[in-house]
């Protein structure tokens, strides 16, 4: 359950035409979440306020970027963490979230590896859900929760077109990270999924 945490939710929709197309460009086999998971550490690291725990009834604000994912197992969710994700290449974010998930759902990974993010990222999008809010991970300060692409009828550049969308909810903690810090990261991270080539390249 939610708890004690003071919870508040953004959600806003983005545009995945430019990402679709550079998937589609790259030879090595990156996927949605590979690209989501970068940009989120590059948001972080524009918005430090974003990264931080709430601990002992204090804000702890961290240098480094480490991204959680969430894994569905049996017994439920269990987070691995792709360490210092803002300085990683996205074929190393993908190889080491493949080897993460598959070691979670085997029981083979080290309480190292799912404890000391410092942000989190669940993505349903796979299982064919839109939208969603995810439960935050203390002591993290938020988590992202990612619905699928969809093909929508959408007016672009004054003509409509069917564009790829994909719809995020970002959960903060209120205690953390207040309503204008949530949605400049959000933006920015928004803006980085629009024009991907900083991310891909």
């Amino acid at each position: 359950s939610i708890g004690p945490i003071p919870t508040f939710y953004l959600t806003t929709e983005i545009d995945m035409e430019r990402v679709a197309d550079a998937r589609e460009a790259l030879t090595e086999k990156i996927s949605v979440n590979d690209i989501v998971l970068k940009a989120v550490a590059m948001a972080l690291r524009q918005h430090p306020a974003c990264n931080a725990w709430w601990q002992d009834d204090h804000i702890r604000y961290w240098n480094e970027v480490h991204v959680s994912m969430a894994v569905a197992i049996e017994e439920g969710l269990i987070t691995p963490v792709i360490r210092h994700t803002d300085t990683k290449s996205l074929r190393e974010i993908s190889a080491e979230s493949r080897d993460l998930a598959a070691r979670a759902r085997e029981r083979r990974l080290k309480p190292d590896e799912y404890t000391g993010g410092t942000f989190s990222v669940s993505n349903l999008g796979m299982l064919d859900i839109d939208e969603f809010t995810a439960v935050i991970n203390p002591p993290e300060a938020g988590i992202l929760a990612v619905g699928r692409m969809v093909a929508t009828p959408v007016v672009h550049e004054g003509q409509v077109a069917v564009r790829r969308r994909m719809r995020v909810t970002m959960s903060c903690d209120h205690r953390v990270i207040d309503g204008a810090t949530g949605a400049q990261f959000l933006k920015t991270f928004k803006g980085m999924l629009e024009n991907p080539l900083a991310l891909v390249f």
